[in-house]
């Protein structure tokens, strides 16, 4: 199989990463090189997913295609919903076509939901939560109108990344705490953390498998981003009192559902992710903090 995956960030590298490792030929493609660790050794192609043409182009000569692309800061596309539209809904459009029936998985997001559930399952009804949602609930139903996508939602992803442009909550929480610095995170945000290693697995084995449909991924544990972030500092072996209680409006996270939170009811029928049981919030922190402490030593 080749398999091109849209998008070259930390999620999209760590996708293609993994389907290498199952002998997939991977090449991720991208408006600009990536140069993170984490996609280091990928094959790379430049496309502008605004762009029809180009698509055709990168495409042709593919078998599969992962979806991972476009802007993912949810205060920045609050305040540019446009583009946001452009990049998410327009691009999917064009993606669809050019994919003229090859299977595409498309990594959505929990914010196509208001928050007013605690958690959301594949059959409860979608109302968006802000322009990010909007745009990938958008790019979701131009996908699956062809009849050849999945469309996997995640919630909130997590791991080490330390040369991206715009680190995972994992990520900015290690490095102040390991500094000293202390972080603000608010206590009335809920989330189901999902590691990237999770997503990733997950990713490959429903390509592969070729499904079609909705399907969600979120972490087995629902907590508050100030509750995890508390653990993530005895993981670490920092002092818990650095992790500041913020309120959701008042912060980075006001244009957030108060409940980011997926579970899913169809998972479990799938036999290609018997094996894949995500890992919990502690798991994550333990399989991540050497990395982390090493890394910001090293800095």
């Amino acid at each position: 199989m080749r398999a091109l995956v849209v998008g070259s960030g930390f999620l999209g590298a760590s996708v293609g990463a993994r389907l290498r490792a199952l002998g997939v030929e991977p090449v991720v493609a991208s408006r600009h090189p990536p140069d993170t660790a984490s996609s280091r050794g990928l094959p790379w192609r430049e496309l502008d997913v605004r762009d029809p043409a180009a698509c055709r182009e990168v495409v042709a000569g593919t078998d599969a295609l992962v979806v991972v692309h476009g802007p993912s800061d949810i205060t920045w596309c609050e305040r540019n919903p446009a583009e946001t539209a452009a990049a998410h809904a327009g691009g999917a459009a064009n993606i669809a076509a050019a994919a003229d029936g090859r299977p595409v998985l498309l990594i959505s997001t929990d914010n196509v939901f208001d928050g007013t559930r605690p958690s959301s399952a594949e059959t409860d009804e979608v109302s968006p939560a802000n322009a990010y949602g909007k745009a990938k609930l958008a790019a979701e139903r131009t996908l699956l109108d062809t009849g050849a996508a999945l469309a996997l939602r995640v919630s909130l992803v997590y791991g080490w990344e330390p040369d991206g442009i715009r680190p995972n909550f994992f990520t900015t929480c290690a490095r102040a705490l390991l500094d000293g610095s202390g972080v603000d995170v608010p206590d009335d945000h809920w989330n189901t953390p999902v590691l990237v290693d999770d997503v990733a697995a997950w990713t490959a084995a429903l390509l592969m498998a070729g499904r079609t449909g909705l399907l969600h991924l979120g972490g087995p544990e629902r907590l508050t981003r100030y509750a995890w972030a508390r653990r993530i500092a005895l993981a670490l072996g920092a002092d818990p009192a650095l992790v500041r209680s913020q309120p959701r409006a008042e912060g980075h996270y006001a244009s957030r559902p108060v409940n980011a939170c997926l579970h899913s009811a169809k998972a479990h029928k799938l036999p290609e992710l018997a094996s894949l049981a995500p890992l919990g919030v502690d798991g994550g922190a333990l399989a991540l903090t050497e990395i982390a402490a090493n890394d910001v030593v090293e800095d």
